[in-house]
């Protein structure tokens, strides 16, 4: 049986939610709740969902690992290695907790959830938990199963950029929310030989035309004027200037356009 308080304890409905949303039916119902159970609401670190976190860690580093290694048979390893630290960093672990609205069957102590807000390290914690515990349950195919649905999408839109945001995406999911748009992407200017072309690409949503931006590629181009249109529709400076020479295309964005999504963050 579980060592947490019964009050603390999530409510049997609040369970079989939880597992539909996981669409993994745990046959250890008190394995789902040590992987919902941080460390502020256990008697002992042994009795919370650490320990799981580390077994789920590495199972969900070594399935995106041969996921990618498949779905991508043309990619280097250093593109590999890019995919994988989006879609494994602490960032996307937390968002999905929040999006599959699993954040409100968590177990915490009173310091956690006085808080405004759960911090992302805790619901990142939870996410690995629970493929730790189906990895426990259920075995290796079953933490893939759930891995490969509930992470499809982030490795689509990491794969798709190639600075690990796609922000072709979130400004389209703004316009068609805001406007009931669709951008489209409209090249203004190229230069250079063939083999080395820049490519100056503004993104268009009905009338209005977007502050452009310049990239090695149409693709790097339109993600580059997507974040440029994001930042304008904020009233923030733009990340990327235009460049009258187009030199700016022939700089990868690196430390500038790295994402939060790729880094640890609490």
């Amino acid at each position: 049986m579980s060592s947490q308080p019964a009050s603390q304890l999530p409510e049997s409905d609040a369970l079989a939610a939880c597992q539909n949303v996981l669409r993994y039916r745990f046959k250890d119902q008190d394995l789902l709740i040590r992987c919902l159970t941080h460390a502020s609401a256990a008697r002992t670190r042994l009795e919370s969902n650490e320990r799981m976190e580390f077994l789920g860690d590495a199972i969900l580093g070594a399935a995106v690992c041969e996921e990618l290694f498949h779905r991508f048979p043309e990619s280097s390893e250093g593109e590999l290695t890019r995919i994988k630290s989006v879609v494994v960093s602490r960032a996307t672990c937390a968002r999905l907790i929040r999006q599959l609205k699993l954040d409100d069957v968590l177990v915490l102590g009173k310091g956690i959830t006085t808080s405004s807000s759960v911090p992302n390290s805790v619901l990142a914690t939870a996410f690995e938990a629970i493929i730790g515990g189906i990895y426990l349950d259920g075995g290796y195919e079953a933490a893939c199963s759930f891995i490969g649905w509930v992470l499809d999408e982030d490795i689509s839109n990491a794969a798709e950029s190639t600075i690990g945001v796609n922000y072709k995406s979130l400004f389209q999911q703004r316009m068609q929310k805001v406007l009931g748009e669709t951008p489209v992407y409209t090249v203004m200017d190229e230069r250079g030989p063939d083999h080395s072309k820049c490519f100056q690409v503004t993104a268009v949503v009905g009338d209005r035309e977007f502050i452009p931006a310049w990239g090695p590629s149409k693709k790097v181009a339109e993600q580059r004027a997507a974040r440029n249109a994001l930042a304008q529709l904020d009233g923030e400076s733009l990340p990327l200037q235009k460049n009258s020479d187009g030199a700016s295309c022939e700089t990868s964005v690196q430390q500038d356009d790295s994402s939060e999504e790729s880094s640890p963050q609490d």
